[in-house]
């Protein structure tokens, strides 16, 4: 009961209410009734509220991102400190860090589980590849910072592969990363699945390389997406890709433009016609 309770004090320092205390504890049982380095926590709860991130924000952390409150409050501070120092070597501005180091955070709290080393190589393995510091800073912000949890000898491999299959230069292929980081960030296998669900389709390669962010779509997605297309006599690989794109969301908003469109009349019925 008194590292319950302990442990109960300790969620309040995050959630509303009562209420919502339970509700947490109810969809995420296993996080709240693990209990190990209590003093721990609340170290990194009182840090994470210092550093500016919203409680409802470290309440997520505290229920998917658990271990990240595990860290010894002093490397999750050398981590932090090293996102920051990096941000501004790449050129960020100090006025910006923040915003930019908290959504990076809430986007991926597992960054901090990682090595002070493994940052820092990855980052001059991508300036050894010709990335300027401003794209880097890019990729890092689209791949959420999932780009450090990747090793070199990963991103190598997907780079060779990316370059041979679309036949480009090193220029060309840095162009597609940046079009597309998706591809530093997925393997071989996943790659060569996707691409050859694609080809599949009769989408070709150039195609492709057009409109490389058609490669973060699972080949299912794909063919559900050409499927609807194709029921609006839409033949996707004779056009662009753009319309394949996107969230879900985004893709059922681009669906339901062109549908309006097929369906409106090839003149207005109420406007006079100039017939004689």
């Amino acid at each position: 009961p008194a590292t319950l309770n302990t442990q109960r004090e300790l969620w309040q320092l995050v959630c509303k209410n009562e209420q919502e205390l339970v509700k947490l504890i109810e969809q995420f049982p296993e996080s709240f009734f693990t209990i190990k380095d209590q003093e721990t926590q609340r170290l990194n709860i009182q840090f994470f509220q210092e550093l500016g991130l919203k409680n409802v924000v470290i309440s997520r952390f505290l229920t998917t991102a658990s271990n990240v409150f595990h860290n010894p409050i002093e490397k999750n501070k050398q981590m932090i400190s090293i996102l920051q120092e990096s941000y501004l070597n790449l050129g960020g501005s100090e006025a910006n860090m923040k915003v930019w180091l908290l959504k990076l955070l809430s986007q991926n709290p597992f960054i901090l589980l990682n090595s002070s080393a493994a940052i820092k190589e990855t980052l001059e393995f991508l300036q050894e590849q010709g990335f300027a510091n401003s794209e880097i800073l890019q990729l890092l912000s689209k791949l959420k910072g999932f780009l450090f949890q990747l090793c070199p000898g990963s991103i190598q491999n997907s780079m060779s592969f990316s370059k041979n299959t679309f036949k480009c230069t090193d220029h060309d292929l840095k162009q597609l990363v940046l079009k597309c980081p998706a591809i530093l960030y997925y393997s071989v296998p996943v790659l060569e699945e996707r691409i050859q669900g694609l080809l599949e389709e009769g989408i070709s390669i150039a195609q492709i390389k057009e409109t490389p962010m058609v490669l973060e779509l699972t080949p299912q997605i794909v063919q559900y997406r050409i499927r609807k297309l194709n029921s609006l006599g839409y033949r996707i690989k004779d056009g662009h890709l753009g319309n394949l794109n996107g969230t879900k969301k985004e893709f059922e908003a681009n669906f339901g433009k062109i549908q309006a469109k097929k369906g409106r009349p090839l003149f207005n019925p109420v406007a006079p016609l100039n017939v004689e």
